[in-house]
């Protein structure tokens, strides 16, 4: 995983990390008051963008990557450039185990290694890692 400063990534990807920053206004998170928000670039350069709602039975609670992966599929779309993950914490957020086992199965079913920004509050470094690196040995649908 690289650590880079905000204003280093693209213009592409800085305007993916603020539609995740906006999305994340749109979360629901009444028990541990972390807001996230995720925002996909899919290969035709839509964005989709995805929050957290948490729920009183927390199992049943989405994360924003789960939430904006479930739209896109919704939308027929499986083939992403980029996922950008912002939360209200001052650390960099990154996926939780199970948003990462749902990323490696949209890579596998693509064949598109993508790129997942991961970043906190204030912007100011993020960390930029491709879906492989997440879970190492992750299983999938060829397995």
């Amino acid at each position: 995983m690289e650590k880079v400063k905000f204003q280093e990534l693209s213009p592409e990807y800085q305007r993916l990390v603020e539609a995740a920053e906006e999305a994340r206004t749109k979360s629901y998170s009444p028990y541990s008051q972390i807001k996230v928000g995720a925002a996909i670039l899919s290969q035709d350069q839509e964005v989709i963008k995805g929050a957290n709602m948490e729920n009183a039975s927390f199992p049943l609670s989405i994360c924003a990557e789960a939430a904006a992966l479930a739209q896109a599929n919704t939308r027929g779309i499986s083939s992403f450039q980029a996922l950008a993950l912002i939360s209200s914490l001052e650390k960099i957020i990154t996926p939780c185990g199970a948003c990462r086992q749902i990323l490696i199965e949209f890579w596998q079913r693509s064949g598109i290694d993508f790129e997942v920004i991961m970043s906190g509050q204030k912007k100011e470094e993020v960390r930029l890692a491709k879906v492989s690196e997440l879970l190492p040995w992750s299983f999938g649908i060829d397995e």
